[in-house]
């Protein structure tokens, strides 16, 4: 039985991240039982154990509405199992901990923020080990699909059947050619697909550099940042990201303004592990205990530098074929966005929910880009106002620092 524009064809899924993951699931979730479904088969660049093992940082969820990751994962039907990794547990930002907060340079709060969750989702937000979700992730998307891993798609061009052929290259340089019906590219922000089909389409720098590592506290993570995470603010152009990944591991993110990217950072070499390291004490010397602690128990293996890179998203036209890109292979944002993973769920369950109920490709992909790309502007935005707040200097820090501190009080009176 052929009755839908996809049954019984070949899609291939570049790149087994959140986003490509989510898709998978997701058309396995919707497609109508009584018809022939698609072959799906994914491919990713690295090996199983290294791709999911390696991921030792946590990133936020959010259930403040229906864009947000939870609601995704709500709809994907693995809401639970992933409230059970949280990193804060529900029931402890029920007692007024677990939530973002900001604080000043010495760990005063200025404001923590605690939205209402939305309809059905028992919180509007929860931190998790990606570690964790990739995880459930996988196992889930196993059940209905191939995953091909150590295999990238390094290019694709179209037939002249319509078809697209991918080319293959296994992490033996060995490379193979792989026909299908649609491309769903999904290999994040420095996508060879993206490469591939849209040259000129680069990431752009935003101004900003992280400065990152991983500590472990064999005894409790000092306080406050055993119960809740977030940011401080200087007001010296510095600003430090702090987030729990387990009961005695802590990320944390130095960040200030730069004119240019800095060149990668190689956390074998100790020469360049103790400089940055002693950048990031002069850098955050006007911030108080706990994070001279912190960062004198940084694990070298675990030190890196993020430059802030992004890119607005795009609609898709087709010309180059069937090939549709979500997440960070269309839109990619910043660590400063807080929202990379929540988009790629959101972007992986439309994609296939437009797929299943349009009655063609381009029906689905207009569809599916006016959610999409909305979100995604929105987020793009937000991450650079972020990165302007959080290093203010002089009047203007004061300025913000003025702002938070007030909103924060009325939110505590209101009990928000």
């Amino acid at each position: 039985m052929r009755d839908h524009f996809l049954s019984g064809k070949k899609i291939v899924v570049a790149g087994a991240g959140i986003g490509g993951l989510a898709f998978v699931i997701a058309l396995r979730k919707l497609w109508p039982s009584s018809i022939e479904p698609p072959t799906v088969i994914l491919y990713d660049r690295d090996a199983e154990g290294s791709s999911i093992g390696r991921q030792g940082y946590s990133l936020s969820l959010h259930g403040a509405d229906r864009d947000g990751g939870l609601y995704a994962l709500k709809q994907l039907g693995l809401l639970d199992a992933i409230l059970d990794l949280a990193v804060f547990r529900v029931q402890d930002q029920g007692r007024g901990t677990g939530h973002f907060t900001m604080w000043t340079h010495d760990f005063q709060p200025m404001i923590s923020v605690r939205p209402k969750a939305a309809v059905g989702l028992p919180t509007a937000g929860i931190r998790i080990a990606r570690r964790d979700l990739r995880r459930v992730l996988v196992e889930a998307a196993s059940a209905s699909a191939e995953i091909r891993w150590g295999t990238a798609c390094t290019s694709v061009r179209q037939l002249d059947d319509g078809r697209l052929r991918i080319q293959l290259m296994n992490e033996e340089s060995l490379e193979t050619e792989e026909d299908c019906d649609l491309l769903v590219a999904a290999d994040g922000a420095s996508s060879k697909i993206r490469a591939c089909l849209r040259p000129e389409d680069n990431l752009q720098f935003a101004g900003s550099v992280q400065m990152a590592g991983s500590s472990r506290f064999e005894a409790a993570i000092p306080p406050p940042l055993d119960t809740s995470y977030g940011g401080v603010l200087t007001g010296t152009g510095a600003a430090c990201f702090f987030s729990r990944i387990d009961q005695h591991t802590l990320v944390w993110a130095l960040s200030i303004l730069e004119a240019a990217p800095r060149p990668k950072h190689d956390n074998t070499d100790l020469h360049q592990v103790q400089e940055m390291l002693r950048q990031v004490r002069e850098l955050g010397k006007d911030i108080t205990e706990p994070f001279k602690t912190i960062v004198d128990a940084t694990d070298p293996s675990t030190t890196l530098v993020l430059n802030a890179m992004d890119k607005p998203p795009f609609s898709h036209d087709l010309k180059a074929g069937p090939v549709v890109f979500i997440g960070d292979a269309n839109h990619a944002v910043s660590p400063f966005a807080g929202n990379g993973a929540n988009l790629a769920l959101k972007d992986g369950w439309d994609l296939a929910e437009q797929l299943c109920q349009s009655s063609g490709l381009r029906a689905a992909v207009v569809a599916y880009d006016r959610r999409s790309v909305p979100r995604a502007v929105s987020t793009l935005k937000s991450s650079h106002w972020r990165i302007k707040v959080g290093h203010a200097r002089g009047l203007t820090y004061w300025m913000y620092r003025t702002f938070f501190t007030v909103v924060g009080l009325v939110m505590t009176l209101f009990g928000q």
